[in-house]
């Protein structure tokens, strides 16, 4: 199969926000995704973009993408956060996985980070496999901590 990765345009937002319902879906947790199109079209592509995204383009239409942004880590220094690699369920296994994550990389070298960090859900084993056969260390003895919009409530009226 054919694609090419590009930068993504302010005309791509609808089909990237697509692409993170089909993943919350796929996630178990389809009504989690709170952002709206004009949220996700202003934070990406307004006067301060506060990420940086690539998509795979097949046939004419946006069938994959990675979401990148900046984050800054007190024992390495500029690291980029892969906020989401996201691969339709109709063209995954054509390699657009790979080309996204490696475009990422060649991003972050070109950035000048010295480490990409993401998550992966635990029960996912074929994106843990797909990471780790690329050389990406998962760290199992590592917890995800958040705090949403409820808890930073909570936590500000103690």
């Amino acid at each position: 199969m054919e694609f090419t990765i590009r930068n993504a345009e302010k005309r791509d937002t609808p089909r990237m926000l697509e692409l993170v319902n089909e993943l919350a879906l796929f996630e178990k947790e389809p009504h989690a995704v709170l952002v709206t199109l004009a949220e996700l079209t202003a934070a990406g592509f307004g006067e301060k973009p506060l990420f940086h995204c690539f998509v795979a383009e097949a046939n004419g239409k946006v069938q994959g993408m990675a979401l990148v942004y900046p984050r800054y880590s007190t024992w390495v220094g500029p690291v980029i956060h892969l906020e989401d690699l996201i691969v339709s369920e109709s063209h995954r296994g054509s390699g657009i996985g790979s080309a996204l994550l490696e475009q990422v990389v060649l991003y972050g070298k070109e950035q000048g980070v010295r480490r990409i960090s993401w998550e992966v859900l635990d029960w996912n084993d074929p994106a843990i496999a797909f990471y780790e056969a690329r050389g990406a260390r998962v760290m199992r003895d590592w917890n995800v901590v958040q705090l949403d919009e409820k808890g930073m409530e909570t936590f500000l009226k103690k």
